[in-house]
């Protein structure tokens, strides 16, 4: 099958969406959930530059590639020791945990990236003040 660029960007959001599961923790069907996976794609593509996206991809596993069961997980070819590897993969987890990149000042990209923001859903939260809860809201229980 000949490479298109629909083809070359559907593999680069596959590989973006399993880079961001191994550093967030949270599984693909959840990222996807947020609305965000495109749209942090290009911030980090902006950020980091084509180049240094390009490596922190091609160090992912390929999710296509997956082992059978009962085999192993391929670790990648990641240096662990690659310093600009490092820092690209914290501000990623960063974005994903806060919805901002890191750096001053750090403000939520969009209201929604706010509310999608992972820190809520780790600490069982819904983001303040991003969805209405009705008047009294706050005196009723969380349900946890």
């Amino acid at each position: 099958m000949p490479l298109t660029d629909e083809t070359d960007q559907t593999d680069r959001t596959r590989r973006f969406a399993a880079l961001s599961t191994r550093l967030t923790g949270f599984d693909t069907v959840d990222l996807a959930a947020t609305g965000l996976v495109e749209a942090y794609l290009t911030v980090a593509a902006g950020e980091l530059g084509a180049e240094l996206l390009g490596r922190l991809l091609r160090e992912t596993p390929d999710p296509a590639k997956a082992p059978a069961d009962g085999e192993r997980e391929p670790d990648g070819d990641a240096d662990a020791s690659d310093d600009e590897l490092r820092s690209a993969s914290r501000a990623l987890t960063y974005l994903w945990y806060t919805g901002s990149w890191p750096g001053r000042p750090s403000r939520p990209l969009s209201p929604r990236s706010y509310a999608e923001a992972l820190v809520w859903k780790a600490a069982g939260l819904t983001a303040p003040a991003a969805r209405p809860g009705g008047y009294g809201s706050w005196a009723e229980g969380s349900g946890r």
